[in-house]
């Protein structure tokens, strides 16, 4: 090899380790920016849902539920930042007092656009807001269906294995029977979360 050439090497070796170390910091960067906005997500939720509980006998803190949304998703390898942010806060804009103008201010449009088409409207009857859960399922975008999915899941599994106060065995059995027709109008959006929903449903403890 003579100088020229070793000279071209050095040049396309330096031109190589220099991408590598631009790219590598700029996924740094991404990395730092995601973990960033979930904990900003999280406060936020756990600063709005800091005086409600979930059903069960325990009376479990409530921020448990949309962090539990939010860990499905990623062990189920979903790991788009507006879909794991509006799991954490899917429940904000319907079961708190916030708008989704202050959604919107702290976190985009993006976010609380998928916020807002899982969010009920609490003015309707009970009875009428499950049924439109059924009827818009299929209409979601897909960030929402991943939400609802998790949701979903995350809700059976509560039911499950810390059931709320109270429930009868019928009343279970109703609410699992009202998810699966959400969940079949859900379908196509994500194998994996699908499969683990169909599992649930199977579970011999809900038979």
């Amino acid at each position: 090899m003579n100088n020229e050439e070793r000279a071209d090497l050095i040049a396309q070796e330096m031109v190589a380790n220099l991408n590598y170390n631009v790219l590598k910091e700029a996924a740094e960067d991404e990395k730092h920016d995601l973990i960033s906005l979930l904990f900003k997500a999280l406060a936020f939720s756990a600063k709005k849902h800091s005086k409600q509980t979930r059903k069960d006998i325990d009376k479990s803190p409530y921020i448990n539920h949309p962090i539990a949304l939010a860990s499905i998703l990623a062990q189920r390898w979903v790991i788009d930042e507006n879909v794991l942010c509006a799991a954490i806060l899917h429940d904000t804009i319907e079961d708190t007092k916030t708008t989704a103008d202050e959604l919107r201010k702290h976190f985009g449009e993006k976010i609380t656009s998928i916020v807002l088409e899982v969010s009920d409207d609490k003015s309707l009857e009970k009875e009428v807001r499950k049924q439109l859960q059924i009827d818009h399922a299929a209409s979601l975008s897909k960030e929402a269906k991943l939400v609802k999915l998790a949701d979903k899941i995350a809700n059976i599994t509560d039911i499950i294995n810390t059931p709320p106060v109270n429930w009868s065995k019928e009343r279970k059995q109703e609410y699992f029977a009202w998810a699966k027709a959400v969940v079949n109008n859900l379908r196509g959006a994500h194998q994996g979360l699908e499969k683990e929903f169909d599992d649930l449903i199977a579970d011999p403890r809900i038979i």
